[in-house]
C-alpha cells in the first residue's frame, strides 16, 4: 500500500492550491483519512480529517479556508486551501488507516511522503 501526495507549491498570499493524495496497492477498506503539516521548528500538526462516511473536522486555524474531500472509488482525498497565509507554509503529508487483507487486524496506519507548500509574495 502506498501513499501519493501532490500539488504543492509557491502561492502568493491569499491564493489557493490543491493538494491531493491517492493510495494504491492492495486496500479493502480506508478509515479516516488526514492531512497533517509541519512547519519549520513546529510540531506536526492535523489540518484536516475526514471519516470514511464524510465527516469531516479541520484545525481551527484553518477553517472557512481549507476543504478536506475524499473519492471512495477511486482511493483519493483532495484539500482545497483558499485564502492562504504564510503561516500556513509547512509540509503537508496525507495519513490513512487501511485494511490491506481480509482479517479483522489487517489495517494499519499510513503515510504519504511530504509535499512543501510556501506561501510568501
Amino acid at each position: 500500500v502506498q501513499l501519493q501526495a501532490s500539488g504543492g507549491g509557491l502561492v502568493q498570499p491569499g491564493g489557493s492550491l490543491r493538494l491531493s493524495c491517492a493510495a494504491s496497492g492492495s486496500i479493502f477498506e480506508i478509515y479516516t483519512i488526514g492531512w497533517y503539516r509541519q512547519a519549520p521548528g513546529k510540531h506536526r500538526e492535523l489540518v484536516a480529517s475526514v471519516t470514511s462516511g464524510g465527516n469531516t473536522d479541520y484545525a481551527d486555524s484553518v477553517k472557512g479556508r481549507f476543504t478536506i474531500s475524499r473519492d471512495n472509488a477511486k482511493n483519493t482525498v483532495s484539500l482545497q486551501m483558499n485564502s492562504l497565509k504564510p503561516e500556513d507554509t509547512a509540509v503537508y503529508s496525507c495519513n490513512a488507516g487501511i485494511r490491506y487483507g481480509t482479517r479483522y487486524f489487517d489495517r494499519r496506519d499510513y503515510w504519504g511522503q511530504g509535499t512543501l507548500v510556501t506561501v510568501s509574495s
